[in-house]
Formats: C-alpha cells, structure tokens, sequence
C-alpha cells in the first residue's frame, strides 16, 4: 500500500504540471488587456500603463511568467494576487472557500442519499413501475441545463411562491444554500441514480448472489452486505471524481444565486481580465481533484478486500 501511494505521489506531478500549463496558456489566451481594464472607462497613458505592466510581471513572455508563478507557488505556496487591490489569492480563497464548501457539501449529501436511494428501488424493482419513473425522472434531469434549472427553481420558488430568497445573503445561511445545492447536484443525482440502479440490476443476477441466497442468507444481509459492497464501487468511483466537479460546477449556480464563492471568484475574474487570480483559484482546485482522487482509489480496498495495491 504505502509503494502504490508514493507511486501515485509521484504520477501526480506530471500531470499537475501539464494542467497548471494548460489552465495558465488558456487563461493568457483570453481577450482583453487586465491593465486597461483597471482604469475603466477614464483610461491612462501609455507610460503608466506600461509601469503597472512592468510591476505586475505582465511585460514578459509566457515562459517567464509561467516559471515566475510555479516558482513562488511551490517555494513560498504564493498562488499570485489580485490585479486590481493586490490580495492574495490565498487570502480571496480563504474568504470564499468555506461559502462553496457548505454548497458543495450540501449538493453532495444530496446526490449521496437521494441518487444512491433512487437507485437501490430501481435496481431492485428492475423492469417495474418504481424503476420505469426513476429512469424517466433521471433522464428529465439531465436534459436540463443546469443554468436553466436554476432559472427555473430561481423564478418559481423565489419570484412566484417566494418561499425563499431569490439572492444568498454575504452572511451566508445553510438554509439558503438548499436551492443552490438542489440544482447545483441535480445532474450528478441522476448520474448516481442510474449508476447505482445499473450496477445493482447488474449484480442481481451475479452468481454469487445466487450462491448467497441458496445458502439461505438473510435478505438484509445478502442485499446490505453482499450486493451493496460490489455494486458501490463503481458510484463511488463518480461520486470521488464529482467532488472537483462540484468545486468548478459552481460557478454556474453561484452566479445565479449570487453567492460570493470559489466560483463566484472565478466567474468574475474572467469578467475583469484577472488572468493571474483565475489561474490560482483553479490551480487549487486541480490539487484539491487530485488528492480526492487518491483517497477514492484508497477506498477500494475498503468495500472490496480483494483489491489489493502493490
């Protein structure tokens, strides 16, 4: 176990590597000069902004620029600062992060209990009824955008029913945050759903459930034990790598909602030309998908002790 850790240690700094590379060509890539967009509609003359250039490191070349940044992110854990007030990243972050972590732990409970749930009924009333309303009620949510889903509950229980408020406060409530949650998981609840309703259906007919139930088992332990433990590790393996998606989805529904989160940052440093505040943000949440992904890969070995890591 501990030469698969280190080995998988090692596999991530390539690959972080090349993402970090490729968030930071993409973001440098955009339109727009963040300099001029600073001084707004008033403008400035060339000599200043050619100085606030030069001070912000935006008057060299990519390479640099790209060296610059790994080299004060792994020696002194500096993700850069904000253009327009010079914050750290990591003080933004620090700021906006537990807000999309409350959203993000919400719309994951969500989909946990409500897809893994949908799914065992209709894995286990295959073919029937439950199982034919399950599938039509998944294949529905995933024909929905999510910004139009979250249109849709933003006009319906906000405006028309006002059962709740159209905008989360600065001061952010858990209340608040159901109908973000609801539509921020909404797509990966049916993923979950018909995961967990395929695997289970698929099980079923596994011989080693028949062997279960002709040694005359109890039910709830031929479904709980048996069928569950072989049936979760494909769900599991989505719900590890729905978490960096969750982090990034956000930005869609923070926007919509007007929570002043992670994604709610990123969303408004791509309005502002914040190249430099863009690529820290999404540069931690690359190490964030990262590191959930190993801990995923870890859990295996816990529902299955069959799978054994060298």
């Amino acid at each position: 176990m501990g030469r698969y850790v280190a080995r998988r240690l090692l596999q991530m700094i390539p690959v972080f590597l090349g993402t970090t590379l490729l968030i930071f060509l993409m973001v440098h890539s955009l339109p727009g000069d963040p300099v001029l967009a600073m001084f707004g509609d008033k403008g400035a003359d060339p000599a200043t902004l050619a100085a606030k250039r030069h001070e912000l490191g935006l008057d060299k070349s990519l390479p640099e620029q790209y060296f610059v940044y790994m080299r004060d992110m792994i020696l002194h854990l500096d993700f850069g600062s904000q253009i327009r007030n010079g914050r750290p990243v990591t003080e933004v972050l620090g700021d906006a992060f537990p807000v999309t972590l409350q959203l993000a732990a919400l719309a994951f409970a969500f989909e946990l209990i409500f897809g893994i749930g949908l799914g065992i009924i209709g894995g286990l009333k295959a073919g029937k009824l439950a199982d034919n309303a399950i599938l039509i009620f998944t294949l529905l949510i995933i024909s929905i955008p999510v910004f139009v889903l979250g249109f849709i509950i933003k006009m319906v229980f906000a405006f028309n029913l006002e059962w709740i408020a159209p905008n989360v406060s600065n001061d952010v409530q858990w209340s608040e945050l159901i109908a973000p949650a609801i539509v921020l998981g909404g797509l990966s609840l049916a993923y979950v759903t018909r995961l967990t309703r395929t695997t289970m259906a698929e099980n079923l007919r596994a011989d080693y459930m028949r062997t279960a139930v002709a040694k005359g088992l109890p039910k709830r332990r031929i479904i709980g034990v048996h069928l569950m433990r072989n049936s979760m590790i494909p769900v599991i393996t989505f719900l590890g790598t729905d978490i960096g998606a969750l982090m990034g989805g956000a930005v869609v529904t923070e926007k919509i909602f007007n929570i002043k989160g992670v994604g709610g940052l990123i969303a408004e440093s791509i309005s502002r030309r914040e190249g430099g505040t863009l690529v820290g943000l999404v540069t931690i949440l690359v190490i964030v998908y990262l590191v959930t992904s190993l801990l995923i890969d870890l859990l295996y070995a816990v529902l299955d002790p069959r799978i054994r890591y060298a």
